[in-house]
């Protein structure tokens, strides 16, 4: 009785835990929907790679400089809008793939995610 016990124990543990890190997934992907940067940058790790069209990668920029550097390329962009094409996930990485669609373009962009404490934060943004 007392492993049938801790086997739903754990069980409910691993489920309570892959729903709050499916909720979280789900509001970047929100987040990248509405164009809303301020919430993107709040899933920013700390140090972020960061590939913008144009422009050279930026390795290892501050959580606060490359909020500031996404911000800008959505406005000179008009971006307004986010379609996830693929999203896979292995171990504590996640991967996703999709289109930002700007005023008279669309962008290709990649995020590199990982699981840290129990949440997942974007480590780098490639758009091209």
């Amino acid at each position: 009785m007392r492993k049938i016990i801790s086997l739903l124990a754990i069980g409910f543990t691993l489920l309570t835990f892959k729903a709050n890190a499916q909720s979280d997934t789900n509001d970047i992907i929100n987040a990248f929907k509405q164009a809303n940067v301020t919430t993107i940058s709040n899933y920013f790790e700390n140090l972020i790679d960061l590939t913008l069209p144009g422009k050279t990668e930026i390795k290892d920029i501050s959580k606060s400089q490359a909020g500031i550097a996404l911000k800008n390329f959505y406005e000179e962009n008009g971006i307004k809008g986010f379609e996830l094409a693929s999203q896979r996930e292995a171990g504590h990485i996640m991967y996703m793939a999709g289109k930002l669609t700007g005023q008279t373009k669309t962008y290709n962009i990649t995020l590199l995610l990982k699981n840290k404490d129990s949440k997942h934060v974007i480590t780098s943004i490639r758009i091209n």
